[in-house]
């Protein structure tokens, strides 16, 4: 599917300015559009240096991430998307589910601040490329600009 058409089907479904509604529908399209896919959610900077568990689909998660720990803090830390091949080579990994083996995480960032980040995890090693990342990242700039993220 082109990553226009996934921009358009998102866009429908977030027929409201309300961030937690919009964020949850962000995650469960997600879930439902791309394959081999174990874990999507978002973790919110609510705190100095830390994130903490927003929407998701998936097994119970980590909850809190410090920024100097795993994926989702060096996305957070360097607001640059991470695509990690194979977790279990990742120095600091969190192992929240120890079937994941791949991981992208998109920070999402509103004006100057991070507001979270999106974390998507896969039970197969190499599981994300080039247009899963530019992809993925499309859809979260769709969801800020749908959403008030005070």
């Amino acid at each position: 599917m082109s990553a226009d058409l996934l921009e358009r089907q998102l866009a429908s479904l977030l027929d409201t300015r309300d961030w937690l509604t919009n964020a949850a529908q962000t995650v469960a399209f997600i879930r439902q559009q791309f394959a081999d896919l174990n874990w999507v959610g978002f973790y919110l900077q609510r705190s100095e240096r830390m994130l903490v568990l927003g929407p998701f689909q998936g097994l119970p998660a980590c909850n809190p991430i410090p920024f100097d720990r795993g994926v989702c803090g060096r996305a957070a830390r360097t607001r640059v998307t991470q695509r990690v091949d194979d977790v279990h080579a990742f120095p600091g990994h969190i192992a929240c589910d120890v079937a994941s083996r791949s991981e992208l995480v998109v920070p999402v960032v509103v004006g100057d601040g991070l507001w979270g980040v999106l974390d998507i995890d896969s039970p197969r090693r190499q599981r994300f490329d080039a247009a899963d990342q530019a992809a993925i990242e499309n859809l979260c700039r769709r969801f800020v600009a749908a959403s008030d993220l005070a």
